[in-house]
């Protein structure tokens, strides 16, 4: 997704199955959504007032009206029930969503062309001896609590890659979310349809030229926190946040998906791409 900071609500999404056929059915019952600003309210009445108020429990299609951040939730939301999100950009940048226009909507959600999201599930140990367990869209990141820079040992599939890293942090992103933080720590643009996961420190400070690693989308990647007292660190798997962790341990969950739907030339996979080439 779209470069973005740590905190962003422009983040997102998981190894994704891109499709180049638009739905090509009709969607009887539409269910509205909005973020809280001003402007993507007042889009909701008048889409509602065209084309109905249906209960989100009972639409077959959910339209999504604000921002990056709103389709996150959005997705997290309703994964897994096989409704489809359509977004359209009622927010700032919209990386995710599709033109706003208030005319021909049946029409464009009859032409839209789907993407299946699959999330990483993400378990992380506390030093309180707790476990817990979240799903991340976009990546999961491992950031440092205090002043004091974190240690961390990286292992991959039970064999450990690297005995220690001290940094700020470090994430693995999905394809799909390699465009929001990834991209903005440094670390490389995956296609959306690629069967990889990235790795990517996050200030580096030892090794100081590590630039992490590209991973097969089938392998378990485990953090291990080393000296958790001195150098306690969080974990967020999207909007999710666990703090005082000593273990993280993350993988891609195909057994879970969302569903999100694009104008035709407009789908997340070109958008993905283009950023390749852009300039800024």
């Amino acid at each position: 997704m779209r470069p973005n900071r740590k905190g962003s609500a422009q983040k997102i999404a998981a190894r994704s199955e891109p499709q180049n056929e638009p739905m090509k059915k009709p969607f009887e019952r539409i269910g509205f959504i909005a973020s809280s600003v001003d402007e993507a309210q007042d889009a909701k009445r008048r889409l509602q007032t065209v084309y109905g108020d249906h209960a989100i429990d009972e639409a077959d299609v959910i339209v999504a009206l604000g921002g990056d951040g709103l389709m996150l939730s959005a997705m997290h939301r309703f994964m897994n029930t096989g409704v489809p999100i359509y977004g359209m950009n009622r927010g700032s940048v919209g990386f995710l969503m599709n033109e706003y226009a208030e005319a021909g909507l049946l029409e464009r959600l009859e032409g839209a062309v789907p993407t299946t999201i699959h999330p990483l599930t993400m378990t992380a140990l506390t030093a309180d001896g707790e476990t817990t367990t979240a799903r991340a869209l976009n990546e999961v990141s491992l950031l440092r609590q205090t002043y004091q820079a974190a240690k961390l040992r990286i292992s991959v599939d039970d064999h450990t890659r690297l005995e220690e890293l001290v940094c700020d942090g470090a994430l693995v992103s999905t394809p799909a979310g390699s465009t929001a933080y990834n991209l903005s720590a440094h670390g490389p643009i995956l296609p959306l349809n690629a069967t990889m996961l990235a790795l990517t420190p996050i200030s580096p400070f030892r090794p100081r030229r590590w630039r992490g690693a590209i991973l097969p989308a089938t392998a378990t990647v485990r953090f291990d926190v080393l000296e958790a007292d001195k150098r306690p660190v969080a974990v967020a798997a999207d909007a999710h946040e666990t703090r005082d962790v000593v273990r993280v341990d993350i993988a891609e969950n195909r057994r879970e998906q969302a569903i999100m739907l694009f104008d035709p030339g407009r789908s997340l996979e070109e958008r993905i791409l283009n950023e390749q080439f852009s300039p800024i």
